[in-house]
């Protein structure tokens, strides 16, 4: 199966405006609805708050994470600074866990004791809101197919714009018939999504920190594809990680027989170019072994058998 690395691709400028755009217009939201969800006693507007106060620390988060992930490779970071937009999602899902769980904690200690809410400043709030994060999520939502940390940040103003729906229908029904309970039973509803969001996205950013195996890779088709080379007898000590988040690395020990080790320089271009061209795997590591002394009993993947040398190469 063929790596598709097809994104969309922003202008880092123009991409950073939009971000930065976005920052200011949750920032000045979540003064406004923390300040309206005390006036009014509305739980669900400081629900809708924090998660818009969430929103706007992933995007300064976001936003550092762009700027840092464009410094070029140094003696302290070899691989360059691209995993730091990795960590950044990593850390914005975990945000929107916590907030998640403190959520459903608060709406339970309310739905005991329901408190009086005013409806109207609620509804008006949440209509600001809703505009808002309409605007950060078109601001993004070109930038995220691409991008995990900016798809953390489209997920989280997806999330608030239907909060903010919830919001304005709680804030209708209690002016209509003054049904208290409302109020605390929308932030459960908001947070159980927050949390379904969370935990479904946050396994991508782990999988590549664990350094796992791209998702969308065939390994055993890459295998069968090195195996099938000219030259090749067999390969070893396979790994294959996301150095970011769309560069793909390999490196592996590959057995050549007779003739391949003859000819070892046009054999390494003849596997380097097939896994350029087949799977986008641009950067590969490849250590040769003659199959006469080749490494017996050796694993397929990872870092071989415990009674084998380290560092033993041919």
């Amino acid at each position: 199966m063929p790596h598709d690395h097809s994104h969309a691709h922003i202008d880092p400028k123009s991409g950073d405006r939009r971000v930065s755009v976005a920052i200011w217009a949750n920032g000045l939201l979540t003064v406004a609805q923390i300040v309206g969800g005390i006036l009014s006693g509305s739980l669900a507007l400081i629900a809708d708050a924090l998660h818009n106060f969430s929103d706007m620390a992933s995007l300064v988060i976001a936003f550092a994470a762009r700027k840092i992930a464009r410094r070029p490779a140094d003696e302290r970071m070899t691989f360059g600074y691209g995993r730091i937009e990795i960590v950044a999602a990593l850390i914005n899902y975990t945000t929107l866990i916590l907030i998640g769980f403190y959520l459903i904690y608060e709406g339970g200690m309310r739905m005991i004791d329901p408190p009086e809410v005013q409806g109207w400043t609620v509804v008006i709030l949440g209509g600001v809101a809703l505009v808002v994060d309409t605007l950060t999520a078109l601001l993004t939502y070109s930038m995220q197919k691409g991008s995990v940390n900016i798809r953390a940040l489209f997920l989280h103003n997806l999330s608030d714009a239907l909060a903010s729906v919830a919001v304005i229908v709680g804030g209708s029904l209690i002016i209509l018939y003054d049904l208290r309970w409302v109020d605390p039973a929308i932030t459960i509803g908001i947070a159980l999504y927050i949390l379904y969001l969370a935990f479904t996205e946050i396994g991508g950013p782990i999988r590549t920190l664990m350094l796992g195996s791209p998702p969308d890779l065939d390994c055993e088709s890459v295998i069968d594809t090195m195996r099938g080379t000219e030259g090749v007898a067999d390969v070893h000590h396979v790994h294959l990680w996301q150095m970011q988040e769309h560069q793909v690395a390999l490196d592996c020990h590959v057995v050549l027989t007779g003739k391949g080790w003859e000819n070892i320089e046009s054999t390494k271009k003849r596997i380097k170019d097939t896994l350029q061209d087949r799977f986008g795997i641009a950067h590969s590591s490849l250590e040769f072994e003659h199959e006469d002394c080749a490494h017996e009993d050796a694993d397929l993947f990872g870092h071989g058998t415990a009674n084998e040398h380290v560092g033993h190469s041919h």
